[in-house]
């Protein structure tokens, strides 16, 4: 699924990009936000556990699909359920990133509107995971789902107890699914292929992984898209893109011309 679809925008009228350092500082800050707040929410684990519970008995009662279904289709081989591991493990930041990166340098007036969405849904989860923590679905016995990753490896994450690095009980919202689902719409909008539509697969491949490995529940994930919806409500792309402009009529486009040239009104040029 090649994004690159068509010219960077160029021109007199393409968008400038944001200064380099600056945007670098910003996204580093983000992340370490996002590490220190998460760190915050640690020592929380008699009320992790009950609201795991809690969340268990509210997806019985609105009647979603068993998260062990899909666990159970994963460990029909060694290789598949490895690959979910890894997949979970090795792709959620580095392709945000990648996706970051490629806007800011191929399309600069998407860039700012995808780090503004990034960045008020990671605010709006971090609030969440320190208002509600939750151990996910590996941690909890009555689900009867293992730590494919502990069991079958590679693993992330230590004894939550020892682990310093990661707020395990973060498990709602799942950002995991947020930043995933972002980096789709963000791609679809900022290209014109007609293969831009899959894109949405990595979002799904990711739903699948996430539940699949026992590290959130589908009310993660519905929570996530609810946040990532409201935020793309809010907060809209302020870049119209010319190319749009090219399959307009003569008309249309001389009264776009005449808007950024005053001069050539009534001039009939």
């Amino acid at each position: 699924m090649n994004a690159r679809t068509e010219p960077a925008e160029a021109g007199p009228n393409a968008p400038a990009r944001p200064p380099l350092v600056r945007e670098l500082l910003l996204v580093a800050g983000l992340f370490l936000v996002y590490k220190l707040g998460r760190g915050l929410a640690t020592g929380h684990t008699p009320e992790a556990f009950r609201n795991a519970h809690r969340v268990r008995d509210w997806e019985r009662a609105l009647r979603l699909p068993d998260e062990g279904t899909v666990q159970s289709l994963l460990l029909h081989g060694d290789a598949l359920i490895r690959t979910a591991n890894t997949y979970y493990a090795a792709v959620h930041f580095p392709a945000t990133a990648a996706l970051l990166v490629w806007l800011y340098l191929r399309r600069p007036a998407h860039y700012g509107w995808a780090r503004r969405v990034l960045a008020a849904v990671t605010g709006a989860a971090l609030v969440l995971h320190l208002l509600f923590p939750l151990a996910p679905p590996r941690m909890l016995g009555a689900t009867g789902l293992i730590d494919t990753a502990r069991v079958f490896g590679p693993s992330v994450y230590g004894p939550p107890s020892a682990d310093q690095l990661s707020n395990q009980f973060a498990a709602m919202p799942s950002l995991h699914f947020g930043w995933a689902l972002m980096l789709a719409v963000a791609l679809i909008v900022a290209t014109r292929s007609r293969l831009r539509w899959l894109w949405l697969l990595h979002p799904l491949v990711t739903l699948l992984v996430i539940v699949g490995t026992a590290n959130h529940y589908w009310l993660d994930v519905l929570v996530a898209a609810a946040l990532l919806g409201l935020a793309l409500a809010v907060l809209r792309p302020s870049h119209r893109p010319r190319r749009a402009v090219a399959h307009r009529g003569p008309q249309a486009r001389r009264r776009v011309a005449q808007r950024h040239r005053p001069e050539l009104v009534g001039t009939g040029r």
